[in-house]
């Protein structure tokens, strides 16, 4: 049986993660749990070990000293995933802004429909967003048309947290290499696998702003996504990516 791993990076989210994990696990389809805390005051992951005793094989933890930043967070888990034996490995939020249910299509995207990259989009049919401010809709799709007119990508959500990843795409990517850290981590993974020619597929979602916990996005996240993805265009150029065989990427 292949082995699924949803990836989540947590920092205070102690009214949302107990409620996650239930809904991940009450899936039809079977998935492992990788929760990445940055030591929360809050107690998540106090949380998480109190479930390990009623999940003990399919709720992993891993504890790390601080606010490490999201990007070194999912380069934490995709290392454990690979190195425990992940097939399919997935990317969400821990506040609900990603509804677990469909962590069944994304599954579906890349178990049986060819994707090797399935990214939940919130653009590809329309503007799929609920509860945001029409600034931040704005701000957030305008991203995407920015990052589409830098580095060719075809990508309606170029900025997209909820993925889910063939393990072949990790083992290709030199995960080392990943520059950026904060939101611009997304698209630079995107990026790595389109320069590879792995075939990325968007399925659409629609992402709802969390309704419990705090917001962890800021100005700054979005002014080093700004010139970072400038920076990651250029040093491509001086890159060799190492060619898939699909080639019907868009």
């Amino acid at each position: 049986m292949k082995k699924n791993l949803v990836i989540i990076p947590t920092y205070n989210e102690k009214e949302n993660v107990e409620k996650m994990i239930r809904r991940v696990f009450s899936l039809k389809t079977p998935f492992e749990l990788l929760i990445i805390d940055d030591h929360s005051p809050d107690g998540t992951a106090a949380i998480v070990k109190n479930l390990q005793q009623e999940f003990p094989e399919t709720l992993h933890l891993l504890e790390r000293k601080g606010k490490l930043g999201l990007g070194t967070a999912y380069i934490t888990g995709f290392q454990w995933a690979l190195e425990h034996g992940a097939d399919f490995i997935f990317e969400m939020d821990c506040d609900f802004s990603h509804n677990p249910d469909d962590l069944e299509l994304l599954y579906d995207a890349c178990a049986n429909q060819g994707a090797d990259l399935a990214i939940g989009s919130r653009y590809i049919k329309g503007i799929n967003v609920i509860n945001w401010p029409l600034g931040r809709v704005l701000m957030s799709y305008f991203a995407s048309v920015y990052v589409r007119m830098v580095t060719g990508m075809k990508i309606m959500d170029t900025t997209a947290g909820f993925k889910c990843y063939r393990k072949e795409v990790l083992q290709t990517i030199d995960l080392e290499g990943i520059r950026l850290k904060g939101y611009g981590f997304q698209v630079e993974m995107k990026f790595t696998a389109w320069k590879h020619k792995f075939k990325l597929v968007e399925v659409p979602i629609i992402f709802t702003e969390r309704q419990e916990g705090s917001s962890k996005m800021n100005g700054g996240i979005f002014n080093e996504a700004l010139w970072g993805i400038l920076k990651m265009k250029l040093r491509s150029w001086f890159k060799h990516y190492k060619q898939v065989k699909n080639e019907d990427q868009p």
